[in-house]
Parts: C-alpha cells; structure tokens; sequence
C-alpha cells in the first residue's frame, strides 16, 4: 500500500511538472545585442498561455506596461509592440495564465548597442 501511494505521489508531482508551458524563443533572442530598437517583441511558449502583464523595464527608468491589444485569449505566440527607449538594456517581464489553470511568469532581456 505503501508504494502505491508513493507511485501515485510522484505521478501526480510529474504531470504538473510537465503541465506547465515553458517560454519557447524570443524576438529578439534572449541576452541577445542588436544595433535597433525592434518596434515589435515575439514570444512564444511549448503550450498555450493567456498573457495578463507584460512589462518592459528599461536600465534605470520605471517599468512601462505593454498593450496587449487584442492579445488576452490563450495561444502559443505573442507579438508586441515596443516603445524605444534608446540604447541600453531591456528587461521583459511577463505574467500569464496556463492552460492548466496555473499562474505563470518569467522575463528575458536583450541589449541595443
């Protein structure tokens, strides 16, 4: 009895391991060093997300909200427009939905040289 319990345990723990949807690629690249403000940012996800926030932090200055625009129903990729702040580092940070019910966040960043 014992072990079934435990099996079912680490079964239940795995799947919502594997539920969750992981942040696929980004435009521009995560890290990456470009030489032009995008007036557009991309991202998609492994799973479906409904966006909630998305907030662009740019070195020193306060955190500005993107528009999410007609993007709030759930789907695997995103395009935003990006307000350009000039040179230096851009910090995205996001906060959505899963499909499985589950809150979700994370960030990438990219530089303008």
């Amino acid at each position: 009895m014992k072990n079934l319990t435990s099996i079912g345990l680490i079964s239940m723990l795995a799947t919502s391991a594997f539920a969750h949807s992981k942040m696929e690629t980004t435009t521009p690249e995560n890290g990456a060093t470009i030489a032009d403000v995008p007036s557009m940012i991309t991202f998609s996800f492994t799973d479906d997300i409904r966006l909630t926030k998305v907030n662009m932090i740019h070195q020193d200055a306060p955190s500005v909200m993107l528009d999410l625009g007609e993007q709030t129903h759930f789907d695997r990729a995103f395009a935003l427009p990006l307000q350009s702040m000039g040179e230096g580092t851009y910090r995205i940070e996001w906060r959505g939905l899963g499909a499985d019910g589950h809150a979700m966040q994370g960030e990438f960043t990219f530089t303008v040289d």
